[in-house]
């Protein structure tokens, strides 16, 4: 059977560029590191300009908004790229999309982890020509320890700065945590009052995620989880942020959590700019959370404050 059809054009191609270094660090054994990210964007017909020798000539190659996803994994350690399929949808919807490997827990303690996410920023306004970034809205995103980390990112501190991209900004405009352990001292202190129950999954303090992510003396980790605390950064220069979280998180209590940053906001005076939605029933990192109705949301959050 022979047909003739008519596609169209509506819908774009997306690329992926993988293994881009963005920062070359020191692990804590001072064995050197490459740090890299994988970028996904709408910017023509990679596969027809290597055999052609020309792109698609409707290609689209104007600046676009930028996302940077924050794997999760208990700040252990999560491959850059573990949950990029579910990040089509935002290429989709004209973003491009960052996601970045961070240096875990076992490789070093705080704050190492955003300083990675902060040079990572820095490296894409540095280089928003090359991919087709508009440097002037960037926005992060991160499920679980990376929703941690995406929020202290979306406080805009001065303070973390390696020498890497010296110059350009980390600020970012807007941030989506979904299911963050934002309350790293609530989490803490709630995981030690549990160190001496045999069926506990952990019997030291230092070797919850929260005590591996602070390393050093464990009698003084519930002090020095405040530098690691986001409710302790909450300021005027915060961006706009979204807030997912399941009302059934076994290992991030929402009420821990979540429930306690939105307050925070709240107090703050920054109600307007925050948006808080409690998944019915969902657990931690469900398939809730990766439903199209859910994503939209992300989505037309984002476009509200990135376009």
């Amino acid at each position: 059977m022979k047909q003739v059809i008519n596609p169209g054009l509506a819908k774009k191609s997306i690329n992926l560029i993988d293994n881009i270094v963005y920062s070359h660090q020191k692990d804590l054994n001072g064995n050197p590191m490459e740090l890299k990210m994988s970028i996904m964007l709408q910017n023509g017909n990679s596969e027809m300009r290597l055999a052609a020798g020309e792109d698609d000539p409707k290609a689209d190659h104007s600046p676009k908004p930028a996302l940077l996803w924050i794997p999760g994994g208990g700040w252990r350690g999560a491959d850059k790229n573990l949950m990029l399929g579910e990040m089509s949808e935002f290429a989709r919807a004209g973003y491009v999309v960052a996601s970045m490997y961070y240096r875990s827990s076992a490789e070093g303690h705080w704050p190492d982890q955003i300083i990675d996410v902060l040079t990572a920023i820095r490296f894409l306004r540095a280089n928003a020509e090359k991919y087709e970034i508009n440097p002037d809205k960037i926005g992060v995103f991160g499920r679980s320890a990376g929703g941690h980390l995406a929020t202290f990112a979306a406080c805009n501190l001065d303070g973390y700065a390696a020498e890497e991209w010296k110059g350009y900004s980390s600020k970012v405009q807007a941030c989506i945590n979904m299911f963050g352990p934002t309350d790293v001292t609530a989490l803490m202190l709630a995981e030690q009052a549990k160190l001496s129950d045999p069926n506990f999954r952990w019997h030291k303090l230092e070797e919850t995620h929260g005590g591996a992510l602070l390393g050093g003396d464990p009698d003084t980790m519930v002090e020095r989880s405040a530098m690691a605390n986001v409710m302790n950064f909450i300021n005027p220069g915060i961006c706009p942020i979204q807030i997912l979280h399941g009302n059934s998180d076994p290992i991030v209590p929402i009420e821990l959590c979540s429930d306690r940053l939105y307050d925070k906001l709240v107090e703050a005076g920054l109600e307007e700019q925050t948006e808080y939605y409690v998944i019915e029933h969902a657990g931690h990192g469900t398939r809730e959370f990766f439903q199209d109705s859910v994503k939209e949301l992300m989505i037309g959050f984002f476009d509200k404050y990135l376009k």
